[in-house]
């Protein structure tokens, strides 16, 4: 195991799930079936155990119905096996998500009741199961994000139980992937009491990530020398041949998630053929993901564009819905830099072509404040260097936005809207009309 002077990540682990027991009354954790969770969840469960801790800590699982049969059976053995110490949350809402492989369908509802016959699986019977006619939550809006979810569950976590501080913790790691690293590791976040490895998210609640330095090989370190229990859908990737660095169960419409699309008719055809039938792209997906065809960081320039004609060019091939979306966006995003502009830091100014941009000298009040506010007077071609370092202006950032089919516009620091969810509502009862 990754080991610091004195102590390895395990032992560093259970010091920090030591303090937020101590620190907090109410928690609970958010699980997913994954290795980094299903570890997470063991080891507060051994030491909750161990150290005599009988009030049960709530665990919230966001049942995104195309899941992998594995998950979902290591999910009910995790509940049902410990449930003297769980207080079950298997949410089974419909909710909206990105679907990344599909620019005629960009969203999808995980448990659409319209869907119901094409559902991947059946709704799950047990009876801690939450769905839509029996869910307790006063926040919860019919198809909201997933994300939206999420945010809210932590303060009616809170309020539901007591209304005192209430910690999440979640099984990230800093190595998993770059969006995770800046999870834990930005130093402009509000933490609690000065912990690097947690971050302020409400008056109330507060994520923790216990975990955040393991390695990879910690999480198998870990099962095997302790005998733990994980999701064995990881036996079928380590059969197949996937790299432990690149094994992931989350649900792979998502920007980040689709390259492990061609992985589900491997391990699980016969999961696979309900996923085609239900979520639009899936198969396209499947097939040309890694390729141009789906937009990657190794895109080049076709000869005799610029990157400003070039996104002209792809914006003009998009069906018209999408193409109103991408360009609203686009728009927003040109104003935000022209009129508002954004901290930058002083070894980024450096690289910036000062006859482009306008350094304010006025401090951001955005993080610690120590950045100076930045405005662009032209948009970019590019900004070698710089592009994929933030988000800033230029038509090779819009371009590889529409390559890499970001209908949110993520990579542009942008969310889904509810005006875009409303938009999907109205095309999916549009369509069930016409067929």
């Amino acid at each position: 195991m990754n080991k610091y002077e004195r102590e390895n990540v395990y032992e560093a682990t259970l010091k920090r799930i030591g303090y937020i027991f101590s620190e907090f009354e109410n928690i609970y954790l958010a699980f997913s079936g994954g290795k980094d969770s299903g570890v997470m969840l063991n080891i507060v469960f051994d030491y909750m155990r161990q150290h005599g801790i009988k009030h049960k800590i709530g665990v919230l699982y966001i049942d995104v119905e195309a899941s992998y049969r594995r998950t979902v059976h290591f999910i009910e053995r995790m509940y049902l096996d410990n449930s003297d110490l769980v207080e079950p949350y298997w949410v089974c809402l419909p909710m909206t998500t990105t679907n990344a492989v599909s620019m005629y369908e960009p969203f999808w509802i995980f448990w659409d009741p319209a869907k119901e016959e094409k559902w991947v699986r059946p709704m799950p019977e047990h009876d801690f199961i939450i769905n839509r006619t029996n869910h307790p939550f006063d926040f919860y809006k019919e198809n909201m994000t997933f994300e939206e979810f999420v945010l809210l569950f932590g303060d009616w976590y809170a309020l539901c139980h007591g209304d005192k501080k209430t910690a999440c913790l979640i099984g990230i790691r800093a190595d998993e992937s770059l969006n995770r690293y800046r999870t834990v590791s930005r130093n402009d976040k509000a933490t609690y009491k000065n912990k690097n490895y947690s971050t302020c998210i409400s008056d109330k609640t507060y994520n923790f990530y216990p975990i955040y330095d393991w390695r990879t090989e910690d999480i198998w370190t870990y099962n095997g020398k302790y005998l733990k229990l994980y999701n064995s859908i990881y036996d079928l990737f380590y059969k197949a041949g996937v790299p432990l660095s690149r094994m992931r169960i989350c649900e792979p419409y998502g920007d980040e998630q689709k390259a492990g699309l061609n992985l589900f008719k491997v391990l699980e055809p016969e999961t696979w053929i309900k996923v085609v039938a239900r979520v639009s792209g899936a198969n396209f997906g499947n097939i040309y993901c890694g390729t141009k065809a789906i937009g990657t960081r190794r895109i080049s320039l076709p000869a005799g564009h610029t990157w400003k004609s070039y996104c002209k060019f792809l914006l003009q091939t998009l069906p018209e819905e999408t193409r109103s979306i991408y360009t609203t966006k686009f728009i927003k995003f040109i104003r935000y830099w022209h009129k508002v502009g954004s901290p930058v830091g002083n070894e980024d100014i450096l690289e910036l072509d000062p006859d482009m941009v306008v350094n304010t000298h006025a401090y951001s009040k955005r993080g610690k404040g120590d950045k100076y506010v930045v405005r662009f007077k032209t948009i970019p071609d590019a900004l070698p260097g710089l592009d994929n370092k933030s988000d800033f202006l230029s038509w090779r950032r819009m371009c590889m936005a529409i390559l890499k089919n970001d209908i949110t516009c993520s990579t542009l620091s942008f969310s889904i809207t509810k005006k875009q969810i409303l938009r999907q509502q109205e095309l999916i009862r549009k369509y069930q009309e016409m067929l």
